[in-house]
């Protein structure tokens, strides 16, 4: 017994080690396709773990189908939603092709990826850009309104964020997060200093680059509006954070935690790329007007990659105006949360403090025995979907990770380590 625990006292410092080392940096923007040889014709990576379409949730199947018609697979959703119950798309999850994406999730060929590169280990990571708010295809909308947003995405944004950023040597992300968290972020339900700080060193780029005056003013007036705007991209820079953490013999600390409205899942650096799912839990939150808990879908997306990097709910005490937004109590609530995730991770991040805390580090790397030893859930941060189709967003609030995936995620590794 004492060698297996030496074996994880080593390897879990070589995980907080890893995480903690990393250097992610925003370097461009190009279409998912290069970025990811394998997406093809056809084929659709979600959030959260695998899924087949009969198990889809109801936004979910709604997304499914908007891309569908937008990547011209189908002329119109009925179709979509016919070929994909005949089996004539390959689901995948984001996080098998080091990617991952917001709610819904959806990752298809033509679309822009932001790209993430870990300077440490070499890796990169990538995600979709963020839509914005109102009727969206994360949320499962896919009206016309939705599938000419993602085209302008497409044919004018994407390529415009992609030339300035190779203009210039991308924008490093650590420090950059360091001063949004002294500024009320916590980068899941609040990345208003976020967005506004990733604007500022993008905008003399983009006016150098950008030749047309007109389609500068409505990036920039895109990107302004849009408080959101830099959860994708500290999503990517968590996926770029925590893949080099996979793998690493013995370690129980958590690489991924991620939900497609009917499954939650983890990974863990000991075992890989295997999945421990359990049902995933329905949010706690507060509602658009109209809207109410019977409206709710289960949770979802991959978002919670920021709380396995220790923000979100893991840094609430950054910006208690969340706890009340999404229901998690008082604005004086927020440091207890942020004190209580300490409790089932390893380490603090001494480059991401908060200053309510005393400039104490975020929680970071969780692990999965202190989760199962304490009964404490990770606290996640998420947007509330409408549960039927092509409605969108009904409101925000917070949701614990499901402890049967702790459980048997402690039991696999504790198995493969020779001690159950």
């Amino acid at each position: 017994m004492s060698d297996v625990r030496q074996v994880l006292r080593e390897a879990n410092a070589e995980a907080v080690r890893r995480m903690l080392a990393a250097e992610p940096v925003l370097i461009d923007v190009v279409a998912a396709a290069d970025a990811i040889p394998e997406l093809g014709e056809g084929m659709i990576l979600h959030a959260g773990p695998p899924i087949s379409w009969e198990r889809m949730c109801g936004p979910m199947r709604g997304a499914v189908a908007g891309i569908a018609v937008f990547e011209g697979w189908a002329n119109d959703l009925d179709a979509a939603a016919a070929l994909a119950a005949r089996g004539a798309f390959q689901f995948r999850p984001n996080h098998d092709f080091a990617a991952v994406g917001p709610m819904t999730g959806m990752t298809t060929a033509s679309q822009p990826v932001m790209v993430v590169e870990n300077q440490a280990s070499g890796n990169r990571a990538f995600c979709t850009i963020n839509e914005g708010l109102g009727k969206v295809m994360r949320f499962g909308g896919n009206d016309a309104s939705v599938l000419t947003r993602l085209a302008w995405l497409r044919d004018v944004l994407g390529p415009a964020l992609g030339m300035a950023l190779r203009s210039s040597e991308g924008i490093e992300l650590k420090s950059l997060v360091a001063r949004g968290l002294t500024m009320g972020d916590e980068m899941h339900q609040r990345n208003v200093a976020c967005s506004s700080l990733l604007l500022r060193s993008l905008v003399a780029a983009l006016a150098s680059t950008c030749g047309n005056r007109t389609i500068l003013t409505t990036i920039l007036s895109f990107i302004a509006s849009n408080d959101q705007f830099f959860l994708n991209i500290a999503m990517a820079m968590g996926k770029a954070i925590t893949d080099p953490v996979r793998d690493i013999k013995g370690a129980s600390v958590v690489t991924a935690m991620s939900r497609n409205g009917t499954d939650f899942g983890i990974r863990v650096s000991g075992l890989g790329d295997e999945w421990f799912t359990a049902p995933v839990e329905m949010p706690d939150g507060l509602y658009f007007p109209g809207f109410s808990a019977v409206d709710a879908n289960p949770d979802m997306g991959d978002s919670t990659i920021v709380e396995t990097i220790g923000l979100g709910g893991f840094a609430m005490a950054a910006a208690p105006a969340v706890a009340g937004f999404v229901g998690a109590g008082a604005p004086s609530d927020a440091a207890h949360i942020t004190h209580t995730m300490r409790e089932i991770t390893l380490a603090e991040n001494p480059e991401w403090t908060i200053p309510a805390l005393d400039y104490q580090g975020v929680p970071t790397a969780i692990d999965i025995r202190r989760v199962v030893e304490t009964g404490i859930a990770p606290m996640i941060n998420t947007g509330i979907a409408h549960r039927e189709p092509g409605v969108g967003q009904v409101g925000a609030g917070v949701v614990r990770a499901p402890l049967a995936c702790f459980e048997s995620a402690l039991w696999a590794l504790g198995k493969r380590l020779g001690v159950t």
